[in-house]
């Protein structure tokens, strides 16, 4: 018996994992697997990008977790630079082109994976695509950066346009690189995916770096020298001089390719699947990563949210259920965290505004404390905002600002949103204390009796 054909489009994390792990189920005498990437690269850390412009990662290599070759040794045909152009769902089979030669085929399937990412937001703006505008979405994106950083060596001025995870991260980069940093974004305080109140602690962090933030400048050209390259950045208000421009606004699902073949689309532009990874309707097309919209735990509706975690654990349970077992995708909760510098900044669940669009009435919390015990040397305070339904006291979100070990302990509301626990419920939390790791009160567990104490003056 001929064995089956699983063809995967897009070599990162969730396609590679998927098939890597379908052949941990199956060899090659019963699964052939084909994957297609249009990029330089496969399995790499997207994520790690700024460290290594930044310097904190020293080689470009470091951040591939599995190169193609190691890939073909577990019998997997990995096409490096080769385009998915096409999927013929009827015919069950895609158009591929390769980008050296610009030959064209078309490869049969019998099971399908897209993992086609997620692409930057890049706007129509005069200039846009000028010599010095980068993009920071994949490594061959990073390392033209470099070279742009390199030829002006020194120092230099540097915009960056966005203030999310990534504009923040880069903001830092470049700084670290010896740039004087301009940040504009529209909102009205940097990192968008927290309240404004918590956002404030943010900006109040980049200040003090140096890194000058704008707020409300929406950004309506690129300008450009006599040489072509960029020198400037307008706002309807002003010009920001710069040497290199980076974009960091966020990105859409990239599925172009899936629209054109009729699969299913959500309201965020990603693919929709069941709890399997399977796509709606399609018995053997499954899809994971950045081109998906996953369930939202809380909410109950589809949201699009791009990070590597995701994509890994789609990929493993995709690869999985083509390979004859079973795995599903629950949902998430919202869970993110970064930093700059020595600011760490943590959320999950909803903020105000994601409260209100869903219906909910909250209450809200908001607490300083420290990550140590207060009298030990270097202790180092942080701000903890926690939300709950103002009626059941049920924990709807939870955002950290604050010094080392401030981040990860937005885990702790990430697994009590999942248990759709409530706020007083948390206050019983049997969690880990010692001087040097925490107060005798975790702050988690501060804010929790807050908000437990506002739920009950709501007439709880």
């Amino acid at each position: 018996m001929a064995a089956e054909r699983l063809v995967v489009i897009g070599g990162d994390a969730a396609g590679m994992s998927a098939a890597s792990q379908a052949r941990r189920f199956k060899g090659p005498e019963e699964l052939e697997i084909v994957a297609f990437e249009r990029g330089d690269f496969a399995s790499y850390s997207a994520c790690g990008i700024p460290y290594w412009v930044g310097g904190d990662v020293e080689r470009r290599d470091d951040l591939v977790a599995r190169t193609p070759q190691e890939h073909r040794e577990r019998a997997i045909d990995l096409r490096m630079r080769t385009e998915v152009l096409e999927i013929d769902t009827d015919r069950r089979r895609v158009r591929a082109r390769d980008l050296d030669s610009g030959s064209e085929t078309w490869t049969g399937f019998d099971k399908l994976v897209i993992a086609t990412g997620a692409r930057p937001v890049r706007p129509p703006l005069p200039g846009i695509d000028a010599p010095g505008v980068h993009g920071v979405q994949t490594l061959g994106d990073g390392q033209a950066l470099i070279e742009t950083l390199t030829r002006t060596s020194g120092g230099g001025r540097a915009v960056v346009v966005g203030a999310g995870y990534i504009g923040v991260e880069m903001a830092e980069a470049l700084l670290k690189r010896g740039y004087e940093v301009t940040v504009l974004h529209r909102d009205e305080q940097p990192m968008a995916t927290l309240d404004p109140d918590m956002g404030r602690l943010v900006h109040e962090a980049m200040d003090g770096l140096g890194i000058t933030t704008v707020g409300a400048a929406a950004v309506t050209k690129i300008l450009t020298g006599d040489d072509g390259r960029v020198r400037a950045v307008a706002t309807d208000g002003a010009e920001y001089p710069a040497d290199v421009v980076v974009l960091g606004i966020g990105v859409r699902p990239e599925t172009a390719l899936a629209e054109a073949a009729g699969l299913p689309l959500g309201p965020h532009g990603g693919l929709l699947t069941d709890l399997s990874m399977r796509v709606r309707g399609h018995e053997d097309i499954w899809a994971g990563g950045d081109c998906v919209e996953v369930l939202d735990l809380i909410t109950g509706t589809t949201r699009h949210i791009a990070l590597g975690t995701h994509a890994n654990k789609h990929g493993q349970i995709i690869g999985a259920n083509v390979g004859g077992d079973y795995g599903t995708f629950p949902g998430v909760v919202g869970t993110a965290v970064s930093k700059v510098c020595d600011r760490e900044i943590a959320r999950t669940g909803l903020r105000e505004k994601d409260a209100r669009a869903a219906g909910l009435q909250y209450v809200s919390a908001t607490i300083e404390s420290t990550g140590t015990a207060g009298y030990l040397p270097g202790a180092r305070l942080m701000t903890v905002k926690m939300l709950a339904e103002r009626r059941t006291g049920r924990l709807l979100g939870v955002q950290i600002v604050g010094g080392e070990g401030a981040a990860k302990r937005v885990d702790i509301a990430a697994v009590a949103l999942t248990a759709r626990m409530t706020v007083e419920q948390m206050t019983a939390l049997d969690l880990g204390y010692a001087p040097p790791f925490s107060p005798v009160w975790d702050p988690v567990l501060v804010a929790a009796r807050k908000a437990t104490a506002a739920v009950r003056r709501a007439g709880w």
